[in-house]
């Protein structure tokens, strides 16, 4: 493997890790948002809030990693990319720190009328952020982010089908992770009324997400033909492992046999990157800006892996034990 496909590969786990950890994070403020007014959501606002509360900035870490190793290893798409979608990733950006603002002030603040208008900023954010990430995939995936310096057009290059369509199922699939999380922290808590509660939103977003990943291919078969080629030939095998992994997701939780199912659900939108990975290679911008055309010094390339060694080492142990003393809950305020 040479040092351009290394860093490849170290782009796509922390991709991969962003869309578990940090999407479930944005899943749980839509069943913030969707739980009901103050006395019919308050218990799911509270199982979301003893779930994400001690992870949700740490989990942040996989969006900066990401961003780094991009801007570092392959500046030519970095400056491509940042340029022209600075629309979709600067709305981003802010959901971000409002999302974290509100979910912040809302745990301090001693007035009801207060704690409802930063949970409305915390549950909004968290689906718009979502979006406006997905739509700036759709566009990179659709050929619509050329080489060079904002080249691409402002606002036509993300809001057009394939950006939508990406959108909104970066939204259902981060609705889908976190109910399907939520379902299993409610069982440690021995709370079945709250299991049940997540188990038929899981299952809605479940299907959900089957249905727009099916109108995506769709939207791309005329929107994106290269993808759409490549999805349903080089990377199927990986679509395939994702849509049996969903399907098996919907049947234990129908079963009422939730065990397992977070690995599987995991499993599934792993492999939906993964072969959107496969669908793009060997483009970092399709058919204008190959991996290779893009990539850096060798030597950058070099010590960008020797850095994600050592962040394997340091960071990696100590996210493990942040999750092992969340899931435990040993971090829980006194």
């Amino acid at each position: 493997m040479s040092a351009v496909d290394g860093c490849i590969a170290v782009l796509m786990l922390g991709l991969v890790l962003y869309a578990l950890f940090g999407g479930a994070d944005f899943g749980a403020g839509f069943w913030d948002l969707t739980a009901g007014g103050a006395r019919r959501g308050e218990r799911p606002r509270a199982l979301i809030d003893r779930s994400i509360g001690p992870v949700w900035e740490a989990n942040h870490v996989w969006l900066i990693f990401c961003i780094v190793v991009l801007w570092t290893a392959f500046p030519p798409a970095y400056s491509a990319i940042f340029s022209t979608l600075i629309i979709p990733l600067t709305l981003a950006a802010l959901g971000i720190v409002l999302r974290g603002s509100g979910f912040a002030f809302r745990k301090v603040s001693t007035r009801l009328g207060m704690r409802r208008v930063y949970g409305v900023v915390f549950a909004l954010a968290s689906v718009l952020t979502p979006f406006f990430l997905g739509a700036a995939l759709g566009a990179v995936a659709s050929g619509r982010v050329p080489p060079g310096n904002a080249e691409g057009d402002l606002w036509s290059s993300w809001l057009n089908p394939s950006g939508v369509a990406v959108g909104a199922l970066a939204v259902a699939v981060c609705a889908y992770l976190a109910a399907v999380y939520l379902i299993i922290d409610a069982r440690h808590l021995g709370d079945a009324a709250l299991e049940r509660h997540f188990t038929r939103r899981a299952l809605g977003a479940g299907i959900a997400t089957g249905v727009l990943a099916g109108v995506g291919l769709l939207v791309l078969r005329s929107d994106a033909t290269r993808t759409f080629d490549r999805l349903t030939g080089a990377a199927l095998p990986l679509v395939l492992v994702s849509a049996a992994c969903g399907i098996a997701v919907l049947v234990l939780l129908a079963l009422g046999r939730p065990r397992g199912t977070r690995l599987l659900a995991a499993v599934a939108i792993a492999a939906v990157i993964l072969a959107w990975g496969v669908a793009q290679w060997p483009y970092m911008l399709p058919e204008t800006l190959t991996v290779d055309a893009a990539a850096g010094d060798p030597t950058t390339l070099a010590w960008v892996l020797v850095v994600f060694i050592v962040a394997i080492v340091l960071v990696i142990p100590s996210l493990f034990l942040l999750y092992v003393l969340d899931q435990r809950s040993r971090l829980e305020e006194e």
